[in-house]
Formats: C-alpha cells, structure tokens, sequence
C-alpha cells in the first residue's frame, strides 16, 4: 500500500542516524467518569509513544501531545499485504497499576477507532502506517500491576461483516424518513409477471 511520506520526514529517515519511533492514537470518546476513589475523571483520546517524556507530534493535521511510554509499549507483528485481506495488530501495555484497570474496564473501548504512525525523533512529522478500530481487550492482572493487550482490527475486516440493513420500508424508513422506495416491495413478492407470451 502507498503512502504520502512528508518530505521532511523522509529526508530524516534517510540520514545517516536515525531514530525511529512508534506513536498510537486511541480515539476513545471525551467525556468524565466516576474514578475508584469517587473524583471525577476526564476521559478523551490516548495518544503514546515509545519514547520518553511527552512529545508534540504532528497528526491529522493538528500537533498533539504523546506521552512516552518506553519500554512499556510494545507493537506486535505488522504485516504489509497487496491485497484486500484485513489484517489485526496487538498493542500491549505493561506496568499499569491496578486501580487504573477498573478505569479501562469501565470504557467503552470497541469499534473506536485506532491510528499507528511511524516517525523519527528529529522530525515533528509522522506517517500513518496502520488504522483500523479497537476489537478485543486482554487484561492480565498481576499482584502490584497489571498487562492490557488490546486487539485492532483493520479498516477492511469492515468488508467481511453484514451490514444488519434489510431491503424493506421499515427499514428504510427508520434511516431516511419519508422515502418510498422500498415501499412496494412487499406487495411485489406475490405478483405473477408473465413475460415473452401472448396473455
């Protein structure tokens, strides 16, 4: 699959020393939840990099901040194919204190959407090198902290699944309101055509 890279991005990736890295986005919803302590906590998308320290990368258009995670984040196989086959990626993020889990189990985690990009230190560019929407996590929790692997789908695993619409009024209906034209479909299914002979 071809990519734009940004020109500046490139011409740091093709330096003689280069360091790579890692950033996710986890597009988890904005709002403000009840922690285990009873305060108030702000909920809005996650965004990390397996650097150190926070760092103001550019994405979508718009300069965000990543925290570092280090060594705690961990990106499972990525594999490139040529065709239409959809493929998943295993984030995993260890070290995290067990009364963050129940936040993580409180959030409504799937089908949000989830962004990998690719850069280099010395740039603020990036380029994204995996997209698809959060499917499954894993917890693992141990005495003092706990392991979260989380499951991405890609974008085309869209193409495998039903759409749940049906070719009927009511249906129809309830997503576009006032249109007919499913409206005869009904009455149609009894009707006899007779074609190619004199009636």
């Amino acid at each position: 699959m071809s990519r734009a890279i940004p020109s500046s991005l490139l011409s740091a990736l093709t330096g003689d020393n280069i360091r790579p890295f890692y950033a996710v986005e986890l597009m988890f919803d904005t709002r403000t939840i009840t922690g285990v302590d009873g305060n108030p906590v702000s909920i809005s998308p996650l965004r990390m990099w397996t650097g150190i320290g926070d760092k103001t990368i550019n994405v979508q258009g718009s300069n965000q901040v990543f925290t570092g995670t280090g060594s705690l984040l961990s990106i499972g196989d990525l594999e490139e194919v040529g065709d239409l086959s959809s493929k998943s990626l295993e984030l995993t993020l260890s070290g995290i204190p067990n009364s963050i889990i129940s936040l993580a189990l409180q959030e409504p985690y799937q089908r949000r959407v989830a962004r990998l990009y690719l850069g280099e230190q010395s740039d603020s560019s990036v380029v994204e090198i995996f997209s698809g929407k959060m499917d499954k996590m894993s917890i693992i929790d141990e005495s003092e902290t706990s392991t979260i692997a989380l499951t991405i789908e890609s974008k085309l695993v869209e193409l495998e699944r039903s759409s749940g619409w049906r070719y009927t009024n009511e249906n129809q209906q309830s997503r576009y309101a006032g249109d007919t034209f499913f409206s005869y479909v009904q009455s149609m299914q009894d009707q006899t055509v007779i074609w190619g002979k004199q009636t």
